[in-house]
């Protein structure tokens, strides 16, 4: 009888919390996109004039569906991360735009709030961060301390 309130409570916190926790009873498996037969074929716009230099699809993690491409912008002597027009989220508490390596999102590198769930975004990085030192982008969830969704970034020639 004991097991099953403590499972009733955990549940129940569960759902009133929600978003990006990982309770005991929560997914913590990555989405699957569909296979590239079944996705539509469309051209990715980004809104801002520039150089990309780099560019990654996203992948969702923790249980939740992040799509698109995200692409780093070199515009005059500014960078930004420009996610296309593709780009979708699932929602979540919180989710911020950082940066991270080898699958590991890097500590402090959070930079902007995602602004919206779907659709063209333009996140100017900050100069204290050097563009050159992360390999991905991260949608991160702040006030779970989980990542939500990564894009591994290859170069473009």
């Amino acid at each position: 009888m004991k097991n099953s309130s403590a499972i009733i409570v955990a549940l129940a916190a569960s759902l009133i919390l929600g978003g990006c926790s990982l309770w005991p009873f929560s997914s913590t498996h990555e989405a699957k996109a569909a296979p590239p037969s079944a996705q539509p074929v469309a051209k990715v716009t980004h809104a801002i004039s520039g150089k990309e230099t780099a560019r990654g699809t996203f992948k969702g993690l923790n249980g939740h569906v992040t799509t698109g491409h995200a692409s780093i912008i070199r515009s005059g002597k500014s960078w930004a991360v420009s996610l296309g027009s593709d780009f979708s989220f699932d929602g979540a508490p919180d989710p911020q735009i950082a940066f991270g390596n080898k699958g590991h999102y890097a500590k402090g590198t959070n930079f902007a709030k995602l602004r919206k769930n779907q659709g063209e975004q333009i996140y100017v990085i900050p100069k204290n961060l050097d563009v050159g030192d992360y390999l991905e982008v991260y949608v991160w969830c702040e006030k779970f301390t989980v990542p939500l969704g990564v894009a591994r970034l290859k170069l473009v020639k």
